[in-house]
């Protein structure tokens, strides 16, 4: 089992950006659906939590990242800017640079460790395995 390694970005100073895989993804939504309503059901997520993302994300860059227009004939929509685009890819980049630097560093240690930890049949508790197979008790209608 390879480590799962997720990037996240935090600035230090007050009210800096802070951007991880949640964010990204939901500004890559959005680019894909023109909508944060789309975006957040596609992800899962309440329009409520993807509005307040959108808005902090916003509120931290000079330039917003994405722009809404609301009313009009087809009901509005959104769009990432190009700060938006440019943020997503930037982040995609480090986010693919970090994973090769961490797979190099820790690759020694992953092959160690999955050598120690791999269970032997000896050590695999009865409930680790599927009822067909674990030897479940079989159970009897008892009559009263």
């Amino acid at each position: 089992m390879r480590p799962d390694i997720k990037f996240h970005l935090r600035g230090t100073r007050r009210g800096a950006l802070a951007l991880g895989p949640g964010k990204v993804a939901l500004l890559e939504a959005i680019a894909q659906t023109g909508s944060i309503t789309a975006a957040a059901r596609k992800l899962g997520m309440s329009y409520r939590r993807a509005w307040v993302l959108v808005d902090e994300t916003n509120r931290c860059l000079v330039r917003p990242a994405v722009r809404t227009a609301s009313g009009g004939v087809r009901g509005g929509g959104t769009t990432l800017t190009p700060t938006g685009d440019e943020l997503v890819q930037r982040y995609r980049f480090l986010e693919r640079r970090t994973a090769i630097a961490a797979d190099r560093a820790l690759g020694p240690l992953h092959h160690a460790v999955s050598a120690h930890t791999a269970k032997r049949p000896q050590d695999v508790n009865r409930y680790d395995r599927p009822p067909s197979v674990r030897g479940a008790p079989k159970h009897r209608n008892r009559q009263r």
